[in-house]
């Protein structure tokens, strides 16, 4: 009892460190929206909307959006995940902390992590001796912990090339009433010249809002996959140097399964 209280006492300093974060998504957001408020109080994303006839940039924007709250829903994950692996570290480096692993570590925080060794456990009451190897184990770990990470990188290149689907849509428009430009009418010069100017619009307009949009959700998904790589380096250190060396002493397994 003592030691499950000073355990979670030793976590809690350890949970503001865990949730940097999503403190650091919540700061990279904030002067996202902060940006994006100082270019609609000067008119700019108006004049973005009106101007890209091919509402590219729109779909673009409501895209990163969908992917912020994406984004935000795996970091929190991942933070809580954090908070999993150092919970688990301060319980199992306490004295009694390898009882811990009895009855299938029934006693650990719930979470991936949790899981993780919880199948070291049942593999090392499988087996009647030996080493108890995790490497299939991490891989399987890494892949639960990274879940659909990946969905960035695909937005990311989705709105790289609706900006330049908007690029090469723009370049047509623009260059579309040459064929039939005739220089000596110049109500159709003037109609031209406006279709030309609507067609560079949505060219530049597409570009950048693809282009600002795809480094903005790299970021995101950057500092996402910096996170889940530390929780994955903590679990390893963690099962490393506490967990399967009580395991291999026969800690936590059932009595008779390791000689």
């Amino acid at each position: 009892m003592d030691a499950k209280v000073g355990a979670a006492t030793a976590s809690a300093p350890g949970d503001a460190g865990e949730r940097r974060v999503l403190l650091l998504w919540m700061i990279f957001t904030g002067l996202s929206i902060f940006a994006a408020f100082l270019l609609w109080r000067y008119g700019l994303i108006r004049l973005m909307v009106t101007s890209d006839r091919t509402y590219i940039s729109s779909v673009i924007a409501a895209l990163y959006v969908v992917t912020c709250v994406h984004c935000f829903w795996r970091t929190r994950a991942i933070a809580r995940e954090g908070e999993v692996a150092r919970g688990c570290r301060a319980i199992l480096a306490a004295p009694d902390g390898p009882r811990a692993l009895a009855a299938d570590a029934r006693g650990l925080p719930s979470g991936l992590v949790t899981d993780h060794i919880r199948s070291l456990v049942q593999k090392a009451a499988a087996q009647a001796k030996g080493p108890v190897d995790q490497t299939l184990l991490l891989r399987t770990l890494a892949d639960r912990l990274r879940g659909s990470n990946g969905f960035g990188t695909f937005v990311s290149d989705t709105l790289m090339k609706l900006g330049l689907l908007g690029t090469i849509i723009g370049f047509i428009i623009m260059l579309a009433p040459i064929a039939t430009l005739d220089a000596a009418d110049k109500v159709a010069m003037k109609s031209s010249m406006g279709l030309m100017s609507d067609g560079m619009a949505v060219a530049m307009y597409t570009t950048l809002a693809g282009l600002i949009g795809s480094i903005l959700v790299r970021i995101q998904y950057y500092m996402l996959d910096a996170a889940t790589q530390k929780v994955f380096s903590d679990t390893v250190v963690l099962t490393e140097t506490h967990v399967t060396p009580a395991l291999e002493r026969g800690v936590g397994t059932s009595p008779g399964t390791r000689q």
